[in-house]
């Protein structure tokens, strides 16, 4: 078997397992199948299924005992900013619960990022965001939407000048971009939000951190709203 076949099924069984554990299928506390009979269910050597497990395990999600064997851990141990982690509760359909608490974080990180790119922005970090912003413009479709509208929320992190921030957003990133491709296919008009943005946009110009925050404090809210009024005019139409 070639190396990078090696790899591939390596990562092959850290999604497989991962997303089994964070979609539920396996359950906290749940006991995994011994190393032999799982490799052999996965299709892998038992070399690549233990360091699938090591990798797993720094996430968080599983831990292994002496004679108790491998189980899933509860959720309070998960990693939850982790990149995968991340990206796998996102696949698996967003619940009401995750989007509240991303979108919690969103409010406490974002209109403070507003505010200090307005602060120190320089030339060349405004034409960033500017150009993000004209993107959104441009958009053709909701993905194309998520995508510029994604850029133009990392364009405004990296206009902190805070590495703390920008590293904070370049690990929820995948959480956002599947919230933005949500808010946007679920929105009447994918680009309703384009006038806030351009709010954001004009306070990081003219150098207002208030105004920027305001503005961002707005835009998130209009976003969470927007998505409660849709599920609540979906939950209308099943009953």
């Amino acid at each position: 078997m070639k190396a990078t076949d090696s790899r591939n099924l390596h990562g092959h069984v850290i999604r497989e397992l991962g997303k089994r554990i964070v979609i539920g299928d396996l359950r906290p506390g749940d006991i995994l199948p011994r190393e032999e009979a799982l490799a052999e269910s996965m299709d892998v050597s038992r070399t690549a299924l233990r360091e699938a497990l090591k990798v797993l395990s720094a996430k968080g999600l599983i831990e292994s005992r002496p004679r108790v064997g491998t189980r899933v851990r509860a959720t309070h141990f998960w990693n939850q900013l982790d990149a995968d982690v991340l990206s796998w509760r996102c696949a698996s359909m967003p619940t009401d619960d995750f989007i509240e608490k991303l979108v919690e974080m969103r409010e406490i990180i974002e209109p403070a990022a507003a505010a200090a790119a307005a602060r120190r922005r320089t030339a060349a970090q405004l034409t960033q965001v500017d150009l993000a912003y004209r993107k959104m413009e441009a958009a053709r479709d909701p993905d194309e939407w998520a995508a510029a509208d994604l850029s133009f929320h990392d364009a405004v992190l990296q206009a902190t000048g805070n590495e703390l921030m920008i590293s904070l957003f370049s690990v929820v990133e995948s959480a956002l971009g599947m919230f933005f491709v949500l808010s946007a296919k679920t929105a009447g008009d994918f680009s309703y939000s384009l006038p806030q943005h351009q709010k954001v946009l004009e306070a990081i110009r003219r150098k207002q951190p208030e105004v920027a925050r305001k503005a961002m404090q707005s835009m998130i809210a209009d976003s969470l709203a927007n998505l409660h009024k849709k599920r609540k005019g979906s939950s209308k139409k099943a009953s």
